[in-house]
């Protein structure tokens, strides 16, 4: 039992930055932060995102400038997504050995080396015509298991090109069992899966849509991602799945309006977890801040510490290298 006012006054330790900073329970440090980036072929010029205030879609040499920038920050990963010039049915870009994420992957890693962990999105939506995570049934479902093959292929393609880290995004089935089995076959046991375990059928991913290129032609992600009225035993059994097919760490995606999620998972596992701070909750503030109406440095680290608070060791923000030189 702790005394009781007035001899107990907690604002003492509040008095001033110092103290705060001392006995602060949460805290936030660069090599935490991942990096989102998006390159896209054939550009001469990098492209902003309309919705995504300071984001742009990468030239190749812009992408290697600002991935030297964040590793010199002390960002502690960079996570890759390629927009192609050419799309298909079956996204047959995403595991080109020239394409433009594998291009992008040799790139980036010959630039920064080990300064930070380079790693890739393993998905097809960037890469198909109709915008859907995989391959697609003649009815126009997406077709879990032939998408899995897919998959497994541009694992192998990202890690040959020098991807540190995959990051199967898709939220299929089995997803990382088929990507650890092809990973191991090809000779890359040595790469580790970061796995979207958690994903939401979110309205917060819409600026992403933007600047991936990669919004559906039709229907939506509601068949494969989570209902966010769900379950919360169903996020748990999907971590514990992948947990099972050999991922070595995982993620909850959105942040903010899951922080509740975050922290049950934190609790289950013994793996690092990771929480995305999408591209929505990105543009709110961004378009908030641009508007008067929030202070914009107080509102990014606020948003920032919660989600650490709430229990992810690692953050994907769209703000890491503006963030880390700040830390």
């Amino acid at each position: 039992m702790s005394a009781e006012y007035p001899i107990a006054r907690p604002r003492r330790l509040r008095r001033s930055p110092a103290l705060r900073r001392m006995v602060a329970g949460t805290r936030l440090h660069a090599a935490d932060l991942i990096l989102p980036m998006f390159v896209k072929e054939g550009l001469t010029e990098p492209q902003p995102v309309a919705s995504m205030p300071g984001v742009v879609q990468h030239t190749r040499d812009s992408l290697r400038k600002a991935a030297r920038e964040a590793a010199e920050a002390g960002v502690g990963g960079l996570i890759l997504f390629g927009i192609p010039a050419v799309k298909d049915a079956r996204g047959s870009a995403a595991d080109d050995p020239d394409g433009i994420l594998q291009v992008a992957l040799r790139d980036v890693t010959a630039e920064v080396g080990d300064a930070t962990v380079v790693m890739a999105d393993t998905c097809l939506d960037e890469f198909t015509d109709h915008g859907h995570c995989g391959i697609l049934t003649p009815s126009g479902d997406v077709d879990n298991d032939a998408t899995l093959e897919r998959y497994a292929s541009i694992a192998v393609a990202q890690a040959a090109a020098g991807s540190q880290m995959v990051a199967p995004s898709g939220m299929m089935d089995g997803q990382v069992g088929a990507i650890r089995a092809a990973l191991d076959g090809a000779g890359y046991g040595n790469i580790p899966i970061l796995s979207y375990s958690v994903k939401y059928a979110s309205a917060f991913f819409g600026p992403f849509r933007e600047a991936a290129e990669c919004a559906p032609q039709f229907g939506d992600r509601s068949t494969h991602q989570q209902d966010p009225a769900g379950p919360l035993n169903e996020a748990l059994r999907e971590v514990r799945l992948d947990l099972a097919e050999g991922a070595d760490a995982v993620m909850v995606k959105p942040a903010l309006a899951y922080l509740d999620v975050i922290t049950r998972v934190r609790d289950e596992v013994d793996v690092p977890v990771a929480a995305y701070q999408v591209s929505g909750e990105y543009a709110m503030i961004e378009a908030a801040a641009a508007n008067g109406w929030v202070d914009r440095d107080r509102m990014i680290m606020e948003s920032l510490v919660a989600i650490k608070r709430a229990g992810a060791d690692l953050i994907l923000t769209y703000w890491a290298t503006e963030v880390a030189r700040r830390l």
